[in-house]
């Protein structure tokens, strides 16, 4: 990798960012697979190091929280026994934070759909914030004992509780059930009505799954170890945050959510991303 040049290593990292596996973007860009690798590596802990340092004072308004899965390794039930049970082998969850206004993403973790990586997630997603804030998640239990014990009264929560139909046994592999409608529900202070909504949110999850083969469903290109799910997952909200414009914030001029936010001034090229 050391023999490569900026523009060759911003290639790399471009079609990596369009969503292409290691191996498509080592056959694309003419590249080796190790060298491809551990590009992704060095440039994920630069994202990584970057966002957590500059991802603070924050002053978001209106915030969605979900959860998206995939898996690393293998599937859960194809896991060999030596590594049952340990994190890193079968389903992994990517916790996600997204501010409706900006629709800049302040947070995100990847653990298990547990209590106690939920309360981990919304502990660092207050530790980002500058002031209070509504917060809309769906009904998860997870969530309402991770907010009450990190934010106590100092925040509006409201969960948006969807109603599904009976499940059809043709189709419960591949799709939900029928959502039948959605319940608003206030939980802590006094969150607008009109502003109780996970849809940005879940449109940041439908995102995440094109922009990065390794959560593209029914195939095999996953995740094989989990440090370089997790360094993949900086690199794709680093590109996301700073560098790609985002269509709702078109007016007055193109802008990335960072400069929606005010963490930036200007949209990042490639390039700057691995001067880092």
């Amino acid at each position: 990798m050391n023999k490569l040049s900026l523009d060759r290593q911003a290639q790399v990292i471009k079609v990596l960012c369009e969503g292409n596996s290691i191996r498509s973007t080592a056959r694309i860009t003419g590249t080796a697979i190790n060298t491809v690798v551990k590009l992704l590596k060095e440039v994920g802990l630069a994202c990584l190091d970057y966002q957590d340092r500059v991802m603070h004072e924050l002053t978001c308004n209106k915030l969605q929280c979900d959860e998206i899965w995939s898996f690393v390794y293998s599937k859960a039930k194809n896991v060999p026994e030596e590594h049952s049970g340990k994190f890193g082998y079968g389903d992994v969850w990517t916790f996600t934070a997204i501010d409706a206004d900006t629709k800049i993403v302040p947070s995100w973790y990847v653990g298990l759909r547990t209590a106690d990586c939920a309360f981990d997630f919304i502990s660092d997603l207050k530790a980002r914030l500058a002031n209070r804030v509504q917060l809309t998640t769906d009904g998860h239990k997870m969530y309402l004992e991770a907010v009450e014990a990190v934010f106590g009264s100092e925040i509006d929560y409201a969960q948006l509780v969807k109603l599904y139909g009976q499940e059809l046994e043709a189709e419960k592999r591949y799709s939900p059930a029928k959502c039948l409608g959605a319940e608003k529900q206030v939980i802590q202070g006094n969150p607008d009505k009109r502003a109780i909504s996970t849809s940005y949110v879940e449109r940041q999850n439908l995102t995440m799954r094109m922009s990065m083969r390794r959560f593209t469903r029914l195939t095999n290109a996953f995740s094989k170890k989990i440090d370089n799910h997790i360094l993949a997952l900086a690199l794709y909200f680093m590109h996301y945050n700073f560098v790609r414009p985002h269509k709702s914030l078109a007016n007055p001029y193109p802008r990335t959510p960072a400069m929606a936010a005010g963490l930036t001034n200007h949209i990042w090229t490639i390039e700057e991303i691995i001067k880092l």
